[in-house]
């Protein structure tokens, strides 16, 4: 194929596919509203993804006596025990049972008033419910795949959309992250970014996971890091253990004519990827530097480990190690020239059809650890009021158990976490629980059979309130989010911002 023969390929798809490869454009520059903004204005998202589907009914809990008792009632098993303690047991040190040793649930009370609601989080996210009460976290309740208000009466009447392809994992991790099935392209992530003024910034849109779509825009190319220094062709400026050979390598993709598109692009591209490199080992700061880092102690880095609940092991918690290149970025914002940045992050292992207590526990305690060290640095960086950061995750779970785990859900609960967040608040309608009937169904408006939680709040009106803080015009937001519209008004932007 040459370019006087060449088929109908796009450019933004090639580049999406070299990104797979680690083989990322560096466009620097900013865009004239970056430009605009300056650096000193400076605004960051954080997505933590939480792959497989997490458990919100054992994240965040409604423990008032009618919802404590249907908990209780439909996740009672013959085998196994997913049912977390009651408030105000005390841990005990020593036991053989784990909820035993984790105690009860931790009370979190809500700055608003929710009429005969009390609530709590798991024992293990003891650092994120100081948090909540410190004003610093909030929770959005009940969020998920819906593309407009859908009541129960609806949804079992067919009179609602229904989202594609519902309990798939890859189908639910796509729509959460693109709006759309799987295979699909842009993620609203990096659509957001480009819009709120980052341009084709090569670097406004970052992840520490792997390749995924949320950071993927209509122009913006998801840049991917997923260690602590950046990687391209070759290692550490060597291919085949030769600099000599890199160097080469460079130098015959700057002088190539080849005739051929994908051959054209793909040396463009990688060359583009190796100045990249060297670039980014020049501009981010070691991971070894404070606040994000001790300095002096190598590794492995005490800021970074975590203690398990369940083997009281102590390891390197893998999501605090990718928010610590986050925060490394951050720092580096002025020298990449870049003022409204994504970020990807995540951990996996939530699927827990199994072993669900032990397996949950020490997620949400990697978790807990992670959240509490990203506002420690945040705050000492003083850019707290500057970067958000949520999570996210495939679908909730159901709240009947099957044994010793659970099953796919639909609606679940996001953490939101930051300077600029109206934290200690739970925002949008909680769900009520109810008790199973002999049909598989629940006596509850907010649940349908199995307990699967049935969204009252879907991803537009979310997406819409990050990106209007992000600095996303509201006039852009409709063509961006065409079923914003299906939402009242009053329910379009979330009241999630202090003042």
């Amino acid at each position: 194929m040459t370019a006087d023969h060449s088929l109908p390929l796009r450019r933004r798809d090639w580049l999406h596919a070299a990104g797979a490869l680690g083989l990322l454009p560096l466009t620097l520059g900013l865009s004239q509203r970056a430009r605009a903004s300056g650096t000193d204005d400076y605004r960051a998202l954080i997505c933590i993804f939480l792959q497989g589907g997490n458990d919100a009914f054992n994240t965040v809990l409604a423990t008032d006596a009618p919802s404590w008792q249907a908990y209780q009632t439909a996740r009672a098993a013959s085998e196994g025990d997913v049912r977390l303690l009651a408030p105000g047991q005390a841990p005990q040190t020593g036991a053989a049972s784990l909820h035993a040793r984790l105690g009860g649930v931790l009370p979190i009370r809500p700055r608003t008033a929710h009429t005969g609601r009390n609530f709590a989080l798991h024992p293990c996210l003891r650092e994120a419910a100081s948090l909540f009460q410190q004003g610093r976290l909030g929770i959005v309740a009940n969020l998920g795949a819906v593309v407009g208000p859908t009541s129960k009466a609806d949804w079992l009447a067919g009179r609602v959309p229904r989202p594609p392809r519902l309990f798939s994992h890859n189908d639910q991790q796509a729509f959460w992250q693109t709006l759309a099935p799987e295979g699909a392209q842009p993620g609203w992530g990096g659509r957001l970014v480009e819009r709120a003024g980052a341009g084709v910034h090569a670097l406004a849109a970052v992840s520490t996971a792997g390749r995924w779509a949320w950071t993927q825009g209509d122009s913006v190319t998801g840049y991917q890091m997923p260690g602590a220094t950046p990687v391209a062709v070759g290692s550490g400026g060597r291919l085949l253990g030769s600099a000599a050979a890199q160097q080469t390598l460079q130098e015959l993709m700057r002088r190539s004519r080849s005739g051929h598109l994908i051959e054209q692009e793909h040396a463009a591209v990688a060359d583009r990827s190796l100045r990249a490199e060297a670039w980014l080992r020049q501009a981010l700061p070691a991971p070894d530097a404070g606040p994000w880092g001790s300095v002096a102690t190598g590794r492995p880095d005490p800021l970074l480990r975590w203690t398990s609940p369940v083997s009281g092991t102590v390891a390197t918690n893998p999501i605090a190690a990718q928010l610590q290149t986050v925060a490394r970025f951050i720092a580096a914002r002025q020298t990449l020239g870049v003022g409204r940045q994504v970020f990807f992050v995540g951990l996996n292992g939530f699927d827990t059809h199994a072993q669900q207590a032990e397996r949950h526990a020490d997620l949400l305690a990697q978790l807990d650890h992670a959240l509490a060290y990203l506002d420690r640095t945040l705050q000492a960086m003083g850019v707290d009021r500057q970067v958000t950061t949520f999570t996210a995750s495939d679908f909730g779970r159901t709240l009947a158990s099957n044994g010793n785990g659970t099953d796919h859900g639909w609606g679940g609960h996001a953490l939101v976490m930051g300077g600029s967040v109206r934290g200690g608040e739970i925002h949008g309608r909680f769900p009520r629980y109810g008790l199973p009937l002999a049909s598989g169904d629940f006596d509850s408006e907010d649940l349908w059979r199995g307990g699967v939680m049935i969204p009252s709040l879907g991803l537009e009106p979310f997406i819409a309130t990050l990106g209007r803080w992000l600095g996303v015009p509201e006039a852009e937001l409709p063509a961006m989010l065409p079923q914003l519209a299906r939402w009242p008004a009053a329910q379009q932007l979330l009241d999630l911002w202090s003042a």
